[in-house]
């Protein structure tokens, strides 16, 4: 079973499959269920398929999307997985632009306000306390 994140060695490359209008995200085989969580959460849905060794699976565009929609939910993913440090290909026919810089930007807000909230919540600094001296 071809899967391209595995011959690439990408964490997920999003592609149309060749012969469908399919858009597919695969996954390398181990990868972790960290990113098989994120992929869903950001609207994919999860396909498996067992076999003597390994299970494969791999994520799709929900396909009652219409082309646009399915080429834009794709496309906004990429921005969410590079900032959650994944390495990510996606082919040129299925990437929008206009949709990546909207996604990236929001996607760079969520995290600053979650960085902020996440400070808060920590409290402020604890003073500093006296300095020593050492000899």
């Amino acid at each position: 079973m071809a899967n391209l994140a595995d011959e690439n060695g990408t964490d997920v490359e999003i592609y149309i499959k060749a012969l469908t209008t399919t858009i597919h995200a695969d996954t390398p085989t181990a990868a972790p269920a960290e990113l098989h969580n994120l992929l869903e959460r950001l609207g994919l849905q999860r396909h498996e398929h067992s076999t003597n060794g390994p299970v494969y699976i791999w994520h799709t565009v929900p396909e009652h999307l219409d082309a646009h929609d399915q080429k834009r939910l794709a496309t906004s993913t990429i921005p969410v997985l590079l900032l959650a440090g994944y390495e990510v290909n996606c082919t040129p026919d299925v990437f929008d632009e206009a949709t990546y810089r909207r996604a990236l930007k929001e996607a760079r807000s969520r995290a600053a306000r979650s960085a902020a909230q996440q400070a808060a919540a920590a409290g402020p600094p604890s003073p500093p306390g006296p300095a020593h001296r050492t000899q």
